[in-house]
């Protein structure tokens, strides 16, 4: 019988730390240097790279935004796109390196809060069912497992920037399925994050179960903590409760999100819920995004933008700044617009890139076109 070929092991999930000549005099909360890639953060939110260039491109039609040219592949992170009007700026590359080189700048934090949607590790050759029919779980090269040990140090790696970039009372909120999210919960016990709340989000419409082996997979965690134990954590709890009219618990269901924003056109307060239910808990209630937030495109882990909107209404203020290290399709970008948050978002993938910049481009024209005049009956 032929030898049946060797499967070679997936690329790494970030690149080895950098030469400690390369490290910057500048250490974390426990002692331990901060690596940086070779390149400049400028204070505009601009990258040069160690030979002194930035491929920056005017943006067509002279908008506020900024476009680049696509990295190579061992280029450090590009600024892809940007609207300081907005507090908005969009980066193409590897989030842990960028995640070291705004650490460095920004000893003190530069975050309000952050959002992350980190890999699942779940594209190992199982199967699922997408429009009736079966089909392979096969997200991508960055969703394959490395295994327990690897993937848990990569988690630790990613919190443990996103830690030191957070401000000394923001939060982070990270989503994942029993894949990963315990991983990630002892990941942040051991750095020392304060663990506020586990949300589940019950999704009413979820894929059966084709090997009828299993409980359906209907719901993913949430879970939101603070930088760590000494942290004053901010908790809009008199907006939240007016969802409900009650105290807020951690299960949100689908009618309790409201469907329609309305505002100025720059930050558009949402609007409330046309049906609010009685009391709001820890499981969210809401379907996966449907084809409105898919005309432009789609991500494989895509997550609502209600439910990104919920997050930071409840644990930002207008003007606050939030960062999401693994931005895929752009929503929470997309969500930061409509509630008047700026935001910061990586990715590492050049067409979830692109996607990410057609939808926030899109929703920076809905929120300044000019809403059409009432009419008023004589």
């Amino acid at each position: 019988m032929p030898k049946k070929k060797a499967i070679p092991p997936p690329p790494p999930l970030y690149r080895t730390p950098w030469p400690e000549t390369m490290l910057p005099p500048v250490a974390d909360d426990v002692g331990r240097p901060i690596a940086t890639a070779p390149f400049e953060l400028r204070d505009d939110g601009s990258i040069v790279s160690s030979e002194g260039r930035a491929a920056r491109v005017p943006n067509q039609g002279g908008e506020s935004g900024t476009r680049v040219t696509r990295p190579s592949e061992n280029a450090p992170p590009r600024l892809a796109f940007a609207d300081p009007a907005r507090s908005l700026w969009l980066y193409h590359g590897n989030s842990l390196e960028l995640l070291d080189a705004i650490a460095a700048k920004y000893p003190e934090g530069r975050f309000d809060c952050i959002f992350a949607d980190p890999p699942y590790f779940l594209s190992n050759g199982g199967i699922s069912c997408h429009a009736g029919k079966m089909v392979k779980v096969d997200k991508g090269g960055w969703d394959k497992s490395r295994g327990p040990e690897l993937n848990h140090e990569f988690n630790r790696e990613w919190l443990r920037r996103c830690q030191r970039v957070l401000k000394p009372h923001g939060t982070i909120w990270i989503t994942g399925t029993h894949h990963v999210i315990f991983s990630i919960g002892y990941a942040m016990q051991q750095l020392g994050f304060k663990i506020l709340n586990d949300i589940a989000w019950e999704k009413p419409n979820p894929p059966p179960n084709l090997s009828c082996r299993y409980f359906t997979h209907s719901t993913e965690t949430l879970l939101w903590a603070a930088k760590n134990e000494q942290s004053k954590h901010l908790f809009n709890y008199a907006d939240m409760r007016k969802v409900t009219g009650k105290q807020m618990k951690t299960v949100w269901r689908k009618e309790e999100f409201p469907e329609s924003r309305e505002g100025n056109e720059n930050h558009p307060p949402p609007s409330p819920p046309s049906r609010p239910s009685r009391d709001l808990s820890s499981v969210w209630t809401m379907t996966a995004p449907g084809g409105a937030e898919k005309t432009l495109g789609k991500h494989p882990t895509q997550k609502p933008v209600a439910l990104l909107e919920r997050c930071l209404l409840a644990s930002t203020r207008p003007g606050d700044l939030v960062l999401d290290p693994f931005l895929g399709g752009g929503t929470t970008a997309l969500a930061a617009l409509r509630t008047g948050r700026g935001c910061v978002g990586i990715e590492l993938d050049e067409i979830h890139v692109k996607l990410a910049q057609k939808r926030i481009e899109q929703t920076i024209e809905d929120l300044t076109k000019p809403k059409p005049k009432e009419q008023y009956a004589r």
